[in-house]
């Protein structure tokens, strides 16, 4: 009965939806560690989000009292994770995710530790995760060229003129240069152009505002 109550409630961490059944099977393995491993483990995971490292062996090490397994452990991060990044990602305070944790089964003493470290690197996450959403990759440059077509195989007589773009970006994985080619009509260029103008008008009213 208490599962069926968890299917039809709604979390803010969770963006007012259900909470994920892998993350509700979870709980019950964060509850077996001490509060105080418990923050240090957040700490590991935040620091993971953060600056993508994570110290492995001082994790096993936390949640050895608790004898978890390897799969143990994996599951366990993989919870904290979706937890701190869904919650930073909805903006939600450090109380009220203690409070949804703990309807969700967590102890109050495990909630308060995790919501201890959520609320020491909110404002850390929310600026890493807007620098992640609003640049998947870097721009480097722009080659172009227009050309004449006179005309083609399937045509004869084309007369108009093309241009050619090859947009070059840096790849936030490799940071190696990746190129994309394209050709546009004149008609086709303009309408880019356009959009191009109201986005950037756009971008430059959401910073001054």
């Amino acid at each position: 009965p208490g599962y069926d109550l968890f299917q039809v409630m709604k979390f803010r961490f969770c963006g007012d939806l259900d909470c994920p059944d892998w993350v509700l099977a979870e709980i019950s393995i964060l509850s077996k560690i001490t509060s105080v491993k418990m923050k240090l483990l957040c700490n590991q995971v935040i620091q993971d989000l953060l600056q993508g490292s994570m110290d492995y062996a001082k994790v096993f090490k936390l949640t050895a009292d608790a004898k978890y397994e390897i799969s143990d452990v994996k599951a366990a991060i993989a919870a904290l994770l979706f937890i701190f990044s869904s919650a930073a990602k909805y903006d939600v305070d450090s109380e009220s995710l203690s409070s949804e944790l703990q309807q969700l089964g967590l102890p109050k003493e495990n909630s308060a530790a995790l919501c201890k470290a959520y609320g020491d690197g909110h404002d850390k996450l929310q600026a890493r995760f807007r620098q992640q959403s609003l640049r998947l990759s870097r721009f480097h440059s722009v080659d172009w060229r227009v050309d004449y077509v006179i005309s083609s195989s399937e045509v004869k007589t084309v007369e108009e003129p093309c241009v050619q773009l090859k947009v070059n970006k840096l790849s936030d994985e490799t940071g190696e240069v990746e190129s994309t080619a394209f050709t546009l009509s004149p008609v086709k260029f303009r309408l880019l152009m356009s959009e191009l103008k109201q986005a950037q008008m756009m971008m430059e009213a959401m910073s001054s505002s």
